[in-house]
């Protein structure tokens, strides 16, 4: 069973970045795809970022695409989230998430495991 630490998330201003980090204690990580979900006040859950096993295929929600770059590193049992030109929307618990023998999906009920989240909060 994969336990997921997410960390990096603080108060910024708009504009800023940010990169969050999703450490995974499984051994097995290149077997996962991983996904950042992230849940901001009065809302549901929302799809971020997606990568599938290898990093050969990349998925982002329309809200982030060409701000956030998901990327992962197999030998660091490692998933990174670049956040860039943060917006006050972007204020949001931040979770990542494991798919086991997944490809990468948008969808979180595909995700068996889920961090704790970290709180980015962007001021205007």
């Amino acid at each position: 069973q994969v336990q997921l630490v997410e960390s990096g998330g603080e108060l910024v201003q708009a504009g800023d970045s940010l990169r969050l980090s999703c450490a995974a204690s499984e051994l097995s990580f290149s077997l996962y795809a991983i996904a950042w979900f992230r849940q901001a006040p009065g809302k549901e859950r929302a799809f971020v970022a997606a990568t599938s096993r290898t990093s050969s295929n990349t998925y982002y929600a329309d809200s982030v695409k060409g701000r956030f770059t998901i990327s992962r590193d197999n030998a660091k049992n490692m998933v990174y989230l670049q956040m860039n030109s943060l917006e006050p929307e972007d204020t949001a618990l931040y979770y990542c998430a494991a798919d086991r023998l997944g490809s990468g999906d948008t969808r979180a009920y595909r995700y068996e495991y889920w961090g704790q989240g970290t709180q980015v909060t962007v001021s205007s």
